[in-house]
C-alpha cells in the first residue's frame, strides 16, 4: 500500500471522529432533556392530584401551574426532537464523509450540509431548553409565593 493512500485513509477516519464527538455531546443533552421531561411530568401529576384532592388551594392558581408545566413539557419535547434531528444529522455527516471519500470527493457539500443541520439542531435545542429553565424558575417562584401566602393566613 502506498504511504500516501494510508495517510488519506487516516484523514478520512479522523474527519469522521468530529461528528462522533458531537454525537456524544448530543446524547448527553438528550439524557438531560429526558430527565427534565420526567420531572415536569411528575410535577404535573402532583398538581393534578392537588386539583382533584381539593386540599383548599386556589383552583385558578393550580390551573395556572398546570398551564406553565404544560408549556415546559412542550419546550422540552421540542428540544428533544431537535436533538434527535441533530444526532441523526451527525450520524449522516459521518456516513457522508465515508461515501464522499469512496465517490472520489465529489460530494463536498453533503457532509458539510448535514453537519450544519446537526449544529442548528443543537442550537435550537439549547434555546428551547434555556426557555424551559426560565419558565421553570418562574413557575417555582409562583409556587413559593402561593405557599408563603397560604402560610400567612
Amino acid at each position: 500500500m502506498n504511504p500516501q493512500d494510508a495517510l488519506d485513509h487516516y484523514r478520512i477516519l479522523t474527519s469522521m471522529l468530529a461528528p462522533a464527538l458531537l454525537m456524544a455531546a448530543t446524547g448527553s443533552l438528550l439524557v438531560s432533556a429526558n430527565a427534565r421531561l420526567a420531572r415536569v411530568v411528575d410535577r404535573l401529576r402532583a398538581i393534578i392530584a392537588q386539583l382533584d384532592g381539593g386540599d383548599g388551594m386556589d383552583r385558578a392558581q393550580l390551573e395556572q401551574q398546570i398551564q406553565r408545566h404544560r408549556r415546559r413539557a412542550h419546550l422540552v419535547l421540542r428540544a428533544c426532537l431537535m436533538l434527535y434531528l441533530g444526532l441523526g444529522a451527525f450520524v449522516g455527516t459521518s456516513l457522508a464523509l465515508a461515501v464522499d471519500a469512496f465517490a472520489g470527493f465529489r460530494l463536498p457539500y453533503l457532509p458539510t450540509g448535514l453537519a450544519v443541520v446537526g449544529v442548528l439542531g443543537l442550537l435550537g435545542a439549547s434555546l428551547a431548553l434555556g426557555r424551559e429553565v426560565s419558565l421553570s424558575v418562574r413557575s417555582f417562584d409562583a409556587e413559593l409565593d402561593m405557599e408563603l401566602a397560604r402560610r400567612r393566613r
